[in-house]
């Protein structure tokens, strides 16, 4: 579902409410730990193309691994994050944010590693090499608001990209994704 600028987006018992919500069985339960961490990352399936229904089937176990050549590369993983915005801005739900989404792998962040325990992953539907879209900026930015407001241990200084938690393995959101844009458009610019 698309918003406007001016709603505020409302998150009620781990969900973002009035959005689009498709449960992924690739969760589990979180350890003790406080929400802390968000991770932005990109995906597209086929790599470099858009639109399609693959992400949301890779994330719910559906995705047909003989549907496309690529698929083969990556058949059997069990993977998902949080949510996904696509191109357009439409954002969709697959993990509450009270579950362990199984986006980031081996990571650390901050001298702490598996980021998973304590960290809420969005995905963008795109690709390193590719800019983002202004209709993604702007949504990305309303859910991390909403995020900040729901979990104040995630502030400005606790968002990144899977690039800076799993150096040298990920490579997302990648070069084009503009960091500066995305954090000045944060109205909780007090934390």
């Amino acid at each position: 579902m698309l918003f406007d600028r001016e709603t505020e987006l409302v998150i009620d018992q781990g969900v973002l409410q009035e959005i689009r919500f498709v449960p992924s069985p690739n969760c589990n339960e979180r350890p003790e730990a406080e929400i802390s961490l968000l991770v932005i990352h990109n995906i597209s399936l086929p790599p470099g193309q858009f639109g399609s229904a693959s992400v949301e089937q890779l994330f719910t176990n559906q995705l047909d691994w003989d549907a496309h050549p690529y698929f083969q590369k990556i058949r059997g993983i069990e993977v998902s994050a949080h949510m996904l915005i696509d191109r357009t801005g439409e954002i969709t739900q697959f993990v509450t944010f009270d579950k362990r989404a199984w986006h980031a792998g081996v990571s650390c962040f901050d001298g702490r590693e598996n980021c998973n325990d304590f960290s809420i992953g969005i995905e963008l539907e795109g690709t390193d090499d590719l800019p983002y879209t202004q209709a993604q900026y702007n949504q990305l930015s309303r859910v991390t608001e909403a995020l900040m407001r729901a979990y104040p241990a995630i502030t400005k200084e606790r968002i990144t990209g899977h690039q800076h938690i799993a150096p040298g393995r990920k490579t997302d959101p990648g070069q084009h994704f503009d960091w500066d844009l995305y954090l000045n458009k944060l109205l909780n610019s007090s934390n």
